[in-house]
């Protein structure tokens, strides 16, 4: 199975036209959205094109792909007009055997981790800044941001599949970080 997964689209219908280009080349079989989809927030500088009318036209036709998770930015009224749900705090799911945790990182995060008793990966965005890393009991993968990167990092995605990460750039495609499978430990008890 292959995922890909993104945050913080904040409504800019440049870099999701962008984020729809690697849909179309990475052809995943499912879509994490992790949260912040429509809204740029107040603390946020509005984004290349801000257009959520069209973010949400955009989005829809890829409903029956997409599992979605509510960031700190997203409201009630996002749910009315899109096809997909993001409303929940977060998700889990099972993949090859491991926990994955799917949030937007405002509750839960890595000075915040998730409270489950076995390893596990968690997903966040949120934080803007991508990156993979393994912390023992989880493994961590922020995406970064999709239209508002920070830290001079590049606008970003992470792609799953059998076992690794790649953190890609959004508007090349192109591998900036990678967590591979050797690098993985098998999922066990942490007690």
């Amino acid at each position: 199975m292959k995922i890909l997964i993104a945050s913080d689209i904040h409504g800019s219908a440049c870099y999701c036209r962008l984020l729809l280009d690697r849909i179309a080349a990475e052809q995943p079989d499912r879509i994490f959205l992790l949260g912040d989809i429509l809204y740029h927030g107040p603390r946020n500088d509005l984004p290349r094109e801000y257009n959520p009318k069209q973010v949400i036209a955009m989005l829809n036709p890829l409903a029956r792909r997409i599992t979605a998770v509510r960031g700190n930015c997203d409201a009630e009224v996002d749910q009315m007009v899109l096809d997909f749900d993001v409303m929940q705090t977060y998700r889990e799911e099972q993949i090859n055997g491991m926990p994955f945790i799917l949030t937007h990182g405002h509750h839960y995060n890595p000075d915040k981790p998730f409270p489950l008793e076995t390893r596990h990966v968690l997903l966040n965005g949120h934080f803007h800044v991508p990156e993979l890393t393994d912390k023992g009991a989880y493994v961590y993968v922020n995406c970064g941001s999709v239209s508002i990167p920070k830290q001079n990092s590049p606008h970003s995605y992470v792609i799953y599949e059998d076992n690794h990460f790649w953190l890609k750039d959004v508007e090349t495609g192109e591998v900036f970080d990678s967590l591979e499978q050797s690098d993985l430990a098998e999922p066990s008890y942490i007690g």
